[in-house]
């Protein structure tokens, strides 16, 4: 009995606490950040791969309705040698526009890039370039 109790008193404190941050904020989209660290004398050689990689990839699936838009942001300050330089981000309409993408995209890159094997070799050289510092989902608010 007691079990049940707890689990009641844990549902009502989830649905409570939904139910305060709705009142001070309505959702928006989704966005998919992640933070780039660019090796040392790489930034045009990376700058160049988003463009002409990546670029394109974002570009069709915008145009396919995977994703709603896309930025990418050039850090200017610097909080250490370990910062992020450049940060990529993915804006998604809500968490459900990201079920299954993941096939979504590969059949995406297939058709942009010509195949997975072109996608790795960019991957490689990729990781010549460039460290992934971190990634973080983030939800849009929109004060009340």
């Amino acid at each position: 009995m007691k079990r049940h109790i707890h689990l009641l008193l844990g549902l009502l404190a989830v649905f409570a606490l939904q139910a305060i941050a709705q009142e001070h904020y309505t959702e928006g989209p989704v966005w998919r950040v992640t933070l780039i660290k660019v090796k040392p004398a790489q930034d045009d050689a990376y700058l160049t791969s988003l463009r002409q990689n990546t670029k394109p990839l974002l570009d069709e699936q915008k145009k396919q309705g995977l994703i709603m838009d896309y930025k990418v942001f050039l850090k200017e300050t610097s909080s250490g040698s370990q910062d992020w330089d450049i940060a990529v981000a993915v804006q998604y309409k809500n968490h459900a526009a990201m079920d299954g993408l993941t096939a979504k995209e590969e059949a995406i890159r297939d058709k942009v890039m010509g195949g997975k094997q072109k996608s790795q070799q960019v991957a490689q050289q990729r990781v010549e370039i460039r460290e992934i510092v971190g990634s973080e989902l983030l939800q849009e608010g929109t004060l009340k």
